[in-house]
């Protein structure tokens, strides 16, 4: 399904997309020149989301955090990898280095989601 760009979303999709870091929700909305609402910044990042564009981290905080899908090829999204969530400063970046996940036969892996805590090199 063809999706419409908006204001909102090509905004939130360039914040993203020029961030070395994952953002939450909340970092979104405070970058935005154009104010938006809660339920506006999380439909167009569903969306991203379901468009493979970006990719959703659940941190220990149990906050979600997306990231621009940097290293993934065209409709080969991988992401299993791990995240590592400082608990200084509240960054949290992607790990290099993929996760192998062996799973019985006939199982299909959709979703892989690690978040390892601690403090950064910037805040030690």
């Amino acid at each position: 399904m063809k999706r419409r760009n908006t204001t909102h979303s090509n905004e939130i999709y360039s914040l993203l997309k020029d961030s070395k870091l994952a953002l939450s929700h909340e970092m979104i909305q405070e970058k935005m020149a154009s104010k938006a609402d809660r339920a506006t910044v999380y439909r167009v990042l569903n969306r991203l989301c379901e468009d493979r564009v970006v990719h959703k981290i659940i941190g220990d905080d149990g906050k979600q955090y997306f990231a621009f899908c940097m290293k993934c090829e065209e409709k080969r999204h991988k992401h299993n990898h791990f995240h590592f969530r400082c608990v200084t400063c509240g960054k949290v970046e992607c790990l290099e280095g993929e996760i192998k996940v062996v799973l019985p036969e006939k199982y299909v892996l959709e979703n892989f989601n690690g978040v390892v805590s601690g403090i950064c090199s910037n805040c030690v």
